[in-house]
């Protein structure tokens, strides 16, 4: 078999694997050199090529005025395209003694650099012991060396899932930990710093009011470090509050105005300190999952959630997004299966035209379900690869709203 063969045939297999036809799979590719490129590290170069980016030394100046090298028509400009390395955790945290794959922040990141990728959103900062700078880089010196690799591949860290205390009042141990997190950010280069967990997973409106007195203050705290605060959301978050109608045996409301938590927590927090990261998959989750709601009279309301809309309504307040998709299924309870992004059927390329402030916003690639095990462990980076295309590959449409936000 000849090798352009060979190639084909890794292809073919890799578009069975993400259970696209031929025609999805060479619009999901647009952008990329070669549809074999994908079978392997050769689509980090291809992607990168294809681009139409510079190296990724000296595009400093682009990147802080918000603008990348490439198609002005981009939806996402180059310098914004970003990934959170949870999506690629499985090798960070491999031992490089055993694999020739990219293992440990170093060896990844130089990956995401030939991609193109220009930013990165941290969760967490362990990776295998064997690999450079040890296990543990939460300190000062490992953030330095973090800082060191990540400018040497042309990324930008822009946030994190990190350490929020679980105390209210704080104590003196948890603001002390946490400020130690804010100079790690500072260190990274991070403009922003948050959590992978919603304010509250509690369905009740006084827990809420607490939540936003905790995160009021976290996010004072941030702001006098020069970073903001942002809470990642998941679907629950978009469920609605229970803040009314008859209370049960403890005294708590059974039933619900119809507002939504998320909507009630941005509400009742402080819009100069609290900010938020949105999980668009998640956010549609929530429009496929939460559509009714039990009113204080006992009757049952619908209202269909849109995510859209929320953030048109709190543009300053959404910096960062996980730009993570999903393929419908409603056999499954979520109604999505997640997959790469631009292979599913969120409709991307309308959010990101019409619902953020394109000055602000920071989409960061993410997929769960991307390691590939055992089985395919060079999965993950492949899976960024070929998201990064699609991502690259997105196209403005209608009239121009950058000159437009509210």
């Amino acid at each position: 078999m000849s090798a352009h063969e060979e190639e084909i045939q890794m292809g073919q297999a890799l578009r069975r694997g993400l259970g696209l036809n031929r025609r999805q799979f060479l619009a999901a590719t647009t952008g990329v050199t070669t549809v074999a490129a994908l079978t392997g590290m050769g689509l980090a170069s291809a992607a990168h090529a294809d681009s139409g980016r510079d190296d990724n030394r000296g595009r400093d100046d682009d990147r802080d005025r918000g603008h990348g090298h490439g198609d002005k028509d981009a939806l996402v400009p180059a310098a914004k395209r970003g990934i959170i390395l949870y999506t690629v955790r499985d090798a960070i945290s491999r031992d490089p003694g055993t694999t020739t794959l990219a293992s440990g922040f170093r060896k990844v990141f130089e990956e995401l650099g030939r991609i193109g990728y220009a930013q990165v959103e941290f969760a967490g900062y362990r990776q295998h012991a064997n690999a450079e700078g040890g296990a543990n880089l939460e300190t000062v010196e490992g953030a330095r060396l973090l800082r060191r690799w990540l400018d040497d591949n042309g990324l930008r860290a822009q946030g994190n899932h990190g350490f929020i205390p679980g105390s209210w009042p704080f104590t003196q141990a948890d603001i002390d930990t946490f400020k130690r997190h804010l100079e790690i950010a500072n260190i990274l280069g991070m403009q922003h710093i948050g959590t992978g967990s919603d304010p509250t997973n509690s369905p009740y409106k006084a827990d809420w009011d607490v939540a936003a007195d905790k995160w009021n203050a976290l996010g004072a705290i941030a702001r006098d470090a020069g970073l903001k605060l942002y809470t990642h959301n998941h679907d629950v978050a978009y469920s609605f509050l229970l803040d009314s109608g008859p209370l049960d045996e403890q005294g708590r409301p059974t039933r619900s105005s119809g507002i939504r938590r998320l909507e009630y927590f941005l509400k009742i927090s402080d819009p100069r300190v609290v900010h938020l990261e949105m999980d668009i998959f998640w956010a549609h989750v929530a429009q496929y999952k939460h559509q009714t709601f039990t009113a204080p009279d006992g009757s049952t309301r619908s209202n269909i959630f849109d995510p859209a809309r929320v953030v048109k309504k709190n543009k300053k307040r959404f910096p960062l997004f996980h730009a993570k998709d999903g393929k419908s299924n409603t056999a499954t309870a979520n109604g999505y299966d997640m997959v790469p992004f631009g292979t599913g059927d969120i409709d991307y390329t309308e959010f990101f035209s019409e619902a953020v402030d394109r000055k602000l916003y920071n989409p960061m690639y993410e997929q769960d379900n991307a390691p590939g095990g055992t089985a395919n462990p060079a999965q993950s980076l492949q899976y960024a690869a070929l998201s990064y295309a699609n991502m690259a590959a997105l196209r403005k449409h209608g009239r121009d709203h950058e000159d437009h936000e509210d």
